[in-house]
């Protein structure tokens, strides 16, 4: 892996000059607009840069976008990577660990989830402040690069609580429905039955979905703060649940976007080193 890392952070460094980003952001399902808002410096296609997997979803960009958002030096991941899509942990996190060797000190996740907790509804936002870890691999697994992270990384507080609370506070400034809660991360690709959503809940998760899991293990090994929000665009309830299609998902996904566009390029404005 440092091989790999070396020689895809030196590309990426030839082809974006002196720039050097602060944030990392990756962009969920359905929530690629925030890139209209970057003022864009560099473009790069993730199929033309060594070592990086490519998105095979047609409604995922696959572009490193690097520019300027709120004051700050960013790298957005337009298209995300998933373990459904037949990647293994290690490649889906590998751009992860490429935007940490190029320079950033935080991390932001969006994701597209369903909601689990009863109060929550179709269209609200989530800011995720703790996991629950169902995926049957782990990005770690196998022998550990001490100069990237520990063995055993702790993961009492995965989610940066003072990036958590400025965000909340910025979503009841702007009126804009923003709950907390606890994330879920399966498999997939397949959405769940009537009995898993029913689980998923007693469990004690308030959403459900198929990504962000991977990064986060991975951020906090390279001891990364990480904020993390979902779009709620679907509703788990067993008692009423109704089927849901790709396309209504994506569509209530675009719907909520410009709210969550809020929430960041707010917080981006308060975040500090």
């Amino acid at each position: 892996m440092q091989q790999n890392l070396q020689l895809t952070t030196e590309y990426i460094k030839n082809k974006i000059g002196d720039f050097e980003p602060e944030v990392g952001i990756i962009l969920g399902t359905g929530l690629g607009a925030l890139v209209d808002d970057i003022e864009i410096e560099h473009k790069l296609m993730y199929s033309n840069i060594p070592n990086f997997p490519i998105s095979t979803l047609e409604f995922h960009s696959g572009r490193l976008i690097f520019g300027t958002l709120s004051g700050k030096r960013v790298v957005a991941m337009q298209g995300r990577l998933h373990y459904y899509e037949g990647y293994d942990m290690k490649q889906i996190t590998f751009p992860v660990r490429v935007m940490k060797m190029l320079g950033i000190s935080k991390l932001i996740v969006s994701n597209a989830s369903g909601a689990l907790n009863p109060d929550f509804r179709k269209g609200d936002l989530m800011i995720i402040d703790d996991h629950i870890n169902l995926q049957t691999d782990n990005p770690l697994r196998g022998r550990n690069s001490e100069n990237l992270g520990p063995r055993f990384p702790d993961m009492s507080e995965p989610y940066n609580k003072n990036m958590i609370s400025a965000a909340m506070k910025i979503a009841k400034k702007n009126n804009i429905t923003c709950h907390q809660g606890v994330y879920v991360a399966v498999n997939g690709p397949n959405l769940e039955t009537r009995a898993e959503y029913k689980f998923l809940r007693t469990i004690g998760g308030d959403a459900v979905g198929m990504s962000t899991v991977p990064e986060v293990i991975v951020a906090n090994h390279m001891s990364l703060p990480v904020f993390a929000i979902s779009v709620l665009t679907d509703e788990g309830f067993p008692d009423t649940l109704q089927a849901v299609s790709l396309e209504e998902i994506i569509k209530t996904a675009t719907e909520a976007e410009p709210k969550m566009t809020i929430i960041l390029k707010e917080l981006l404005l308060e975040l500090h080193d």
